[in-house]
């Protein structure tokens, strides 16, 4: 199936599955996850019209992503992955969105970066909750998920545009898509980053705003989307 294909057949289903709950399907953006892929498999995307893409690295998305933005200049990057705080400064200037805000010296850090520039805007920002409380996963735990997301806006002033979650792979996923929709709706937050290749259709059901798909676009890859 070429990649054309590919994109058609997940735009689709997003489509069908929010359809199916009564939903815009103009609501749902999908992130195409490019993470270990070089350019020559991301150019086919581009060549069909996808234009949102989502790296894990800092340094991975330097070394690919510049020279393809002078090609289409109205891609959007998001950084799915973690965030090291002496990557801060770079992640700021080169992606659109950050989906692994985690923990306090992250906030800081962004904060301070801000300030650096002049209070210009940063990125998009994603508060990553650990909705399986798993410890060898980043994220922040739901019972402390409203006062880091108040810290973050009280304490750093930072603008909260979503929260964000992996859930766990060997449960199913809507409870855990179900618990994210219920911390941004009493938070008031209206963006959720949820859903990957095997689930992003129940997460589209569930109310997620993002969807970051990766095998379902590309193909196998080293490790798993």
């Amino acid at each position: 199936m070429s990649a054309a294909a590919r994109l058609a057949a997940v735009r689709a289903a997003i489509t069908r599955s929010a359809v199916e709950e009564g939903r815009d399907p103009a609501e749902v953006t999908l992130v195409a996850v490019s993470k270990t892929f070089d350019a020559e498999a991301i150019r086919p995307l581009l060549d069909a019209g996808q234009r949102v893409f989502g790296e894990n690295r800092v340094q991975e998305a330097k070394e690919k992503w510049p020279a393809l933005r002078q090609d289409y200049p109205d891609v959007r990057l998001h950084l799915i992955g973690p965030l090291q705080t002496n990557k801060v400064r770079e992640a700021v200037a080169l992606f659109n969105a950050i989906h692994s805000l985690d923990r306090a010296s992250l906030a800081r850090e962004l904060a301070k970066e801000r300030a650096r520039r002049g209070g210009d805007p940063l990125p998009e920002l994603f508060i990553q909750i650990n909705t399986g409380e798993e410890t060898q996963k980043a994220g922040v735990v739901p019972q402390s998920a409203d006062s880091f997301i108040r810290e973050c806006r009280e304490e750093h002033g930072l603008e909260i545009a979503g929260l964000m979650c992996i859930p766990p792979v060997d449960e199913p996923p809507s409870p855990h898509f179900a618990l994210l929709a219920e911390i941004a709706k009493r938070n008031g937050i209206k963006q959720l980053s949820m859903g990957m290749s095997g689930d992003f259709e129940q997460a589209v059901m569930l109310g997620a705003t993002y969807v970051r798909v990766g095998s379902a676009l590309f193909g196998s890859r080293a490790y798993a989307v």
